[in-house]
């Protein structure tokens, strides 16, 4: 961890914290708790600063790593791949309801539904192919981002019902209740990512200097102040959230940047407290935990599926976050065992 830049393992961390919770307000909480206050506060949580961080973060560690572009293909490949076993698994109970039980849903809608992990291994497959095109230079990939999130705001969507072709444009641009994290427009975030490292790397040197920061800072907080209803009501819209344009990206971006200034300052102040400890630890196995959490949170909701009152929420998360931390570090302590289930993920 002392050799690790962390800042990045505690937005991460957080990330994948408000994504637990936002699961279980989506799945587990009643539809009166969804629709109220605390519902829209939970996916706005569970929307900001969750998918696009992961997102911004990756794009940004691809171009820190200098990966070559057909170790960064391959890696993506499998990630999606990965995405299609993770979707089996998380759910297996709704999967045997359809098969043994009669359940009149359709099968394909989950097993291909379309998750952050489709997303980011179709992210690194086209960042891949676009290394070959434009090398390290930032200017083709930051405008690549603002020309999906422009398509994503003009270009009709393929709407055909229950086609193969359907399941195609569902990874790609498709308004499909199944579609969550298309590639319109959810790939503008690693390329904007992967864009401000190159960007940084050529005119910023050593990065921000701290009072350029503070600035930043407190203008971002005034912006914020009078906008948050705008993207809190955004969120809060699944479709609206799921299937945005370009000025919700053009208001994410800026709060990723906030979010990540604010967690700087906290991780200088207080980074070697317990609790920060914790959430870093998260980050670092970000990708294990997310794994975890949606196995145990997808199988349970068959079960549950928005039957659950607040105090009920609260126990859910807990055990559900302890258990993911414990099922994770005890893994990773059978390393033969971790590398076998992990080996793709």
């Amino acid at each position: 961890m002392a050799n690790r830049i962390q800042t990045p393992d505690l937005l991460k961390g957080f990330a994948v914290i408000f994504m637990i919770q936002v699961h279980l307000m989506e799945l587990f909480a009643r539809q009166e708790i969804f629709d109220g206050f605390a519902g829209k506060i939970s996916l706005f949580l569970g929307g900001v600063p969750a998918a696009p961080v992961f997102m911004v973060i990756m794009g940004y560690f691809l171009a820190f790593g200098h990966k070559e572009p057909q170790a960064m293909m391959k890696r993506g490949l499998k990630l999606f791949l990965a995405g299609i076993v993770l979707n089996i698994g998380l759910n297996a109970h709704l999967i045997y309801k359809i098969l043994f039980d009669g359940w009149q849903l359709n099968a394909w809608h989950y097993i291909f539904g379309v998750d952050i992990l489709h997303l980011a291994g179709l992210s690194l497959i086209v960042i891949g192919a676009f290394n070959y095109l434009f090398k390290r230079n930032f200017i083709p990939y930051i405008a690549a981002a603002i020309a999906v999130v422009l398509i994503s705001s003009f270009v009709p969507v393929y709407s055909t019902e229950n086609s193969f072709g359907t399941y195609i444009m569902a990874f790609v641009h498709s308004n499909s209740e199944w579609s969550y994290f298309p590639m319109v427009p959810w790939i503008a975030y690693p390329l904007a990512g992967y864009s401000f490292k190159l960007f940084e790397g050529k005119y910023l040197g050593e990065g921000l200097d701290n009072s350029i920061k503070v600035s930043l800072t407190v203008a971002l907080s005034v912006l914020f102040f009078f906008t948050f209803d705008y993207a809190k009501d955004i969120s809060h819209k699944l479709d609206a959230y799921y299937h945005h344009g370009f000025v919700f990206f053009m208001w994410s971006l800026p709060f990723v940047l906030f979010w990540a200034l604010i967690l700087s300052f906290i991780e200088k102040a207080a980074g070697g407290s317990p609790v920060l400890k914790y959430i870093k630890w998260l980050g670092v196995h970000v990708t294990s935990v997310y794994v975890v959490q949606w196995l145990i949170i997808g199988n349970i909701a068959t079960a549950i599926f928005k039957t659950q009152s607040p105090t009920e929420l609260v126990f859910w998360f807990i055990g559900i976050t302890i258990t993911t931390s414990l099922i994770v570090y005890f893994l990773k302590r059978i390393k033969p065992v971790y590398n076998l289930i992990f080996l793709v993920f």
